[in-house]
């Protein structure tokens, strides 16, 4: 038996990214309803963003914080010589070495820019330049750290979220969905995401959104969860990409009385 059968599970995920996780899910007997609750756009003005940055092989580094980075900014790495790409974790590496882009460094286990900043290649930074590949808004530990080392940091914010703008009907399907009994778990892969699906649901889809399981991905945002006034257990995978989401599910799944 699938061992997945029989759960339903809202994807939240953005848009194209829905698809891979969705395409993970069924084929272990999920049935996923795809509901993305905050849009990725490429941020306008990349030759002004090029001009100001110079020559990208002037750094010793650049750091890709997510596959969405990569996705759009690889702009940045047009060019004969390019420095040494390090990668957040294995999505956003696997996403540089589909477009070509060998990989100098990811983190030897974990996901984030703690599992980052512990790679013995960045202990010692004094007078490194480092390019850190981003969207708007994103975390400051990176370049903090970096910085406190002795490395200098450069942003390039290449994309922009916000909240997603679901179709007509969208927002009533899912609620819908719920109190019919057929959604058990929802994603969530970001604490931005997570507000924006407490602000696109109506009060009916708050309210089942507070009790229902979580699947976040990874421990902040499942404070973040907390801290918003989630009532619902909450199932906290190792990282946010699609591999361990599922592996995590798999494994509360097993110890669990829900469907």
């Amino acid at each position: 038996m699938a061992e997945l059968a029989g759960l339903g599970v809202l994807v939240t995920r953005p848009e194209p990214q829905a698809e891979p996780l969705s395409r993970r899910l069924e084929a272990l007997g999920a049935r996923s309803f795809r509901f993305p609750a905050i849009e990725i756009r490429a941020r306008d003005g990349r030759p002004a963003l090029r001009a100001s940055l110079g020559p990208v092989d002037r750094f010793d580094w650049v750091m890709f914080v997510s596959a969405n980075a990569v996705r759009h900014g690889l702009f940045l790495l047009e060019g004969p010589q390019t420095p040494r790409l390090a990668a957040v974790g294995p999505a956003t590496a696997a996403a540089l070495e589909q477009a070509g882009r060998p990989v100098a460094l990811v983190p030897a286990s974990g996901f984030d820019s703690e599992s980052l900043l512990a790679s013995p290649e960045f202990a010692r930074v004094r007078g490194q330049r480092v390019l850190i590949v981003r969207g708007d808004g994103g975390r400051e530990l990176l370049a903090d750290e970096l910085r406190a080392r002795g490395a200098e940091v450069v942003f390039a914010a290449v994309y922009e979220r916000a909240c997603a703008a679901p179709a007509p009907g969208a927002v009533r399907a899912v609620e819908s969905a719920w109190a019919a009994g057929a959604i058990h778990v929802v994603t969530a892969t970001s604490a931005e995401l997570l507000r924006c699906l407490f602000e696109i649901l109506g009060p009916d889809g708050r309210a089942h959104l507070q009790r229902t399981p979580l699947l976040a991905g990874g421990a902040r945002i499942a404070q973040a969860a907390a801290a918003m006034g989630h009532e619902g257990e909450r199932i906290v995978a190792a990282a946010a990409d699609d591999a361990s989401l599922v592996d995590a599910l798999v494994k509360w799944r097993r110890h669990t009385t829900r469907p």
